[in-house]
């Protein structure tokens, strides 16, 4: 199951700023000068979820476990990094690793933060990072365009399916189109996503502003919304101000900053909004198991059953499952947990093929 967001983008456009603030420590470097980040960092970080706070003081529970989502901070890419130019091929690799993909763009001017091609303009920034994205998934499928040639030769089905659809793929990249506009039928689905291309994964455009446009956005921003909206399904737009961010991250005291966040405009934390739309990009929802021991989310890929579920938490659930008791979150908080959903007849005993809904509190009955 994927977990994982890569952060991309060019050079000095706040990437390592946006994953130092979201990792709370300074792994990334984040100096003003081109490819600061020599290796990939990466960390593992909690979705924030205030259900747990509520299940928690309900059960008297020990400890509370959230569920996380890793992100991996990618050295800037620069015009020509398909062909080797930068830091080259080497983070383009780094990138096929990933589930999805966190864009960070700037959309500030400052004449004390240089930037690589020498003016602020988003929508070029964009091109040259999804032009190299393209080029690479371009010289990917060519070269195993010529291995499916050669197995299809040989007469076996599955290798011409193998064949019908990479040449599919090449059709639309020679085209320009990226791979994720490519219509894939559900047999082929799996084979598909073996590819690993640039161009398939999902994407979530960080804007990165001003503080005074942290509110409500500027002229670049809204260029880069202009062209998510035309860019189909699987784009997703968020303005952030990623100093902002940073000094957010510093401030101990809760009610500080609300206070900052109130005087700013700003209903929550924009590195909040970036792990949700994170955890939303890659198709996933969060159940919940609650008790005296520890109240605890836990992952799922959306359209998952009961049985699926049981087997994140353990393999022997899975194996041995029974039923599932459905403790609807609204309820379980309004009756003051299990006995209360119970006897006001709430609680729901599921079969292995219910569909876990984001939200739900979950009791599995199992025997191994």
């Amino acid at each position: 199951m994927g977990f994982r967001c890569g952060i991309v983008g060019l050079p000095n456009v706040g990437k390592s700023t946006l994953f130092n603030t979201l990792t709370s420590t300074a792994r990334a470097s984040a100096e003003n000068y081109p490819f600061c980040t020599i290796e990939p960092n990466v960390a593992r970080v909690p979705v924030p979820d205030e259900r747990l706070s509520a299940l928690a003081e309900i059960e008297h529970s020990a400890r509370v476990i959230a569920t996380q989502i890793e992100f991996v901070d990618i050295a800037g890419l620069v015009r020509g990094a398909s062909g080797g130019e930068g830091l080259g091929n080497k983070f383009l690799g780094h990138i096929r690793e990933v589930d999805a993909i966190i864009h960070v763009v700037r959309c500030y001017e400052s004449s004390d933060v240089t930037h690589v091609e020498g003016s602020i303009d988003p929508l070029r920034d964009i091109e040259t990072i999804d032009t190299e994205l393209l080029l690479a998934d371009l010289d990917v499928m060519e070269r195993r365009h010529e291995t499916a040639q050669r197995k299809a030769r040989g007469g076996n089905g599955e290798a011409k399916m193998e064949l019908a659809l990479v040449e599919r793929v090449l059709a639309a990249l020679r085209e320009g189109m990226a791979a994720g506009g490519v219509a894939v039928g559900s047999g082929e689905a799996e084979l598909f996503k073996a590819f690993h291309l640039l161009t398939a994964k999902p994407v979530l455009f960080v804007c990165n502003v001003d503080e005074e446009s942290a509110a409500t956005g500027n002229a670049h921003s809204r260029t880069v919304i202009d062209h998510a909206r035309g860019a189909g399904a699987g784009v997703e737009v968020l303005i952030i101000a990623a100093e902002i961010e940073a000094e957010l991250a510093l401030m101990d005291d809760a009610e500080a900053r609300r206070d900052y966040l109130e005087m700013l405009g700003l209903e929550s934390p924009g590195l909040d909004r970036v792990i949700e739309a994170g955890y939303r990009l890659l198709g996933l929802i969060t159940f919940l198991t609650a008790g005296i021991k520890e109240t605890r989310a836990w992952t799922v890929n959306r359209g998952a059953s009961a049985v699926e579920a049981a087997g994140v938490i353990h393999s022997d659930f899975a194996k041995g499952f029974i039923r599932a008791e459905v403790y609807p979150y609204d309820a379980f908080v309004a009756y003051g947990g299990e006995q209360g959903v119970k006897d006001a007849g709430k609680m729901q005993l599921e079969g292995r093929d219910y569909k876990i809904r984001d939200g739900d509190v979950l009791h599995f009955r199992f025997n191994v």
